[in-house]
């Protein structure tokens, strides 16, 4: 009789982990869907302060949001109209990038066949650039999609900063929550919308002053690398590096090796100034999730929600470690995945070797 607590406790835990693979594959086969709910988050987090800011002179609930709205929708147009062009571009210029690629190349063959290096049957014209004017070109015909999928995401992100100033009352009301796993519940909330805003501003300084050097420096589709390096700095420890490799490649088919070697420099300074310092500066204390914990959160977001997910893989694991400390029965996960301190508002143990900085809950 004594184990049988023991026993049901055990039979819950394995229905309950056997309810979440359900549910991760539900998640994956709907994650169109979810990939708009997930985004319109994001960006409901971060209009949501403007929105209070307008509200707090005076402005209307009802004009703050579509003031914000409108402006958002315009600057996201803006970047679509850039990133257009620039994959235009791209298309157009294809074939003189095959001529500088084939050059670049016969120059290298050159080099190692100075050292004694063989090449063996390989030649500069063996690789083609074709298949890559396919891939922009089915981008681009897709670009009526990818407006829809933008309409989706304005219309979901308008109606979640309507409801976001009810939710902490309603949140309040779920069961089971108690007064310590509410403010638990809400100090990682303002932690989770500061780490979101401090995140999109550091990017966007990123991406703003990298673009702006590809476009000084003469690299075709500077814009269009800016942006990109906007999006995928979001992606911890490989975004900047995914990032920076094809303007390295086309510094190299416009301007040689000393053209890559001059982006090269410019990431590493950037990456210097921008992620330490600036940083630091909108960061006043460090909050660390373990490396190990980031890295497994790209793989999972990505593979249910493809780029995307990999994009706001550490927003959607902050999301999953708030409902896991509301409850009583699994809040020892996030004592076991060394995040535990995130809810307490105590300092990690230790701040080395550690890997995602976030703002203090304000």
């Amino acid at each position: 009789m004594a184990e049988s607590p023991v026993l049901s406790r055990s039979a819950s835990t394995v229905l309950l982990l056997t309810a979440v693979v359900f549910l991760i594959i539900g998640v994956r086969s709907v994650s169109y869907i979810v990939t708009i709910i997930v985004v319109s988050l994001i960006l409901a987090m971060l209009a949501y302060p403007a929105t209070k800011a307008l509200q707090s002179r005076g402005l209307p609930e009802a004009a703050a949001v579509g003031l914000v709205g409108v402006i958002a929708c315009l600057a996201v147009l803006l970047v679509c109209y850039l990133v257009f062009l620039s994959f235009e571009g791209l298309i157009s210029s294809l074939p003189l990038y095959q001529q500088a690629l084939t050059a670049r190349l016969a120059e290298a063959l050159a080099v190692l066949d100075r050292f004694g290096i063989s090449t063996g049957s390989f030649s500069p014209g063996s690789i083609n650039l074709q298949p890559v004017a396919g891939f922009l070109s089915s981008f681009a015909v897709s670009l009526a999609d990818v407006l829809l999928y933008l309409f989706f995401i304005a219309v979901t992100t308008i109606f979640m900063l309507f409801e976001a100033p009810r939710m902490p009352g309603r949140i309040r009301k779920v069961a089971g929550i108690g007064p310590v796993n509410l403010e638990a519940f809400s100090r990682m909330s303002r932690f989770l919308i500061d780490f979101v805003i401090v995140r999109t501003e550091v990017n966007f300084v990123h991406g703003f002053i990298f673009g702006a050097f590809l476009w000084v420096m003469g690299v075709h589709s500077a814009a269009l690398w800016g942006v990109l390096t906007f999006l995928l700095s979001y992606i911890p420890y490989i975004g900047l590096i995914i990032a920076a490799l094809p303007a390295i490649f086309l510094a190299w088919l416009q301007f040689g090796i000393w053209g890559a070697v001059a982006v090269v420099a410019a990431v590493v300074v950037l990456n210097a100034v921008v992620e330490n310092p600036i940083f630091a500066h909108f960061a006043s204390r460090r909050f660390d999730i373990p490396a190990l914990v980031v890295v497994l959160s790209v793989i999972f977001w990505g593979w249910i929600l493809g780029v995307a997910g990999m994009i706001f893989a550490v927003p959607l694991t902050l999301i999953v470690l708030m409902l896991v400390q509301s409850s009583e029965d699994w809040a020892w996960v996030n004592t076991i995945l060394g995040v535990d301190h995130l809810f307490s508002g105590e300092r990690a143990p230790s701040t080395e070797g550690r890997g995602v900085e976030a703002p203090p809950a304000r």
